[in-house]
């Protein structure tokens, strides 16, 4: 796959995270443009430019230039507000001009187990339905095994 403009959502989590190393090496392997945003959702009783705590964003953020550092690949990362991060991430992927969006989803396996089936979030689904260039969803594993795994996936 060739992508020139490649965007990461990132909340902070460990899907983000092998989501974003992913990302890295597709963007290293066609010498792409990595982005990387995260939306802080603003409840609907506040105007959407309020002061929220942005302790947690900023921590996401740091932790992807932090591994933009041991990846060796450079990230534009920014913080955005929003009413609902579907909705903001598919626009910023248009104002990007991405090609590509990589995104991190969980894995409930109790969930799973309960219903046989898979379910992806809403965040997730809007992506698939609403994004205006091809979706890559990854889906962590679990233990230590993460980070070989994305690795081996890249090489």
């Amino acid at each position: 796959m060739h992508a020139k403009n490649i965007l990461v959502p990132v909340n902070g989590d460990r899907a983000g995270e092998g989501a974003f190393r992913l990302a890295c090496g597709l963007a290293r392997e066609s010498k792409a443009r990595l982005y990387a945003v995260h939306i802080i959702e603003v409840t609907h009783d506040l105007p959407l430019d309020a002061e929220v705590d942005p302790s947690h964003a900023e921590a996401a953020l740091d932790r992807i230039e932090a591994l933009s550092h041991e990846e060796k690949y450079k990230v534009e990362a920014q913080c955005l507000q929003a009413r609902s991060a579907g909705p903001a991430i598919v626009e910023e992927a248009s104002q990007r001009g991405a090609d590509l969006i990589v995104v991190g989803i969980n894995h409930n396996r109790h969930m799973g187990r309960a219903t046989g089936r898979f379910t992806v979030g809403e965040t997730a689904s809007y992506l698939l339905t609403n994004a205006p260039c091809p979706v890559i969803l990854w889906r962590e594993l679990d233990g230590v095994k993460a980070r070989h795994e994305t690795r081996s996936l890249v090489r």
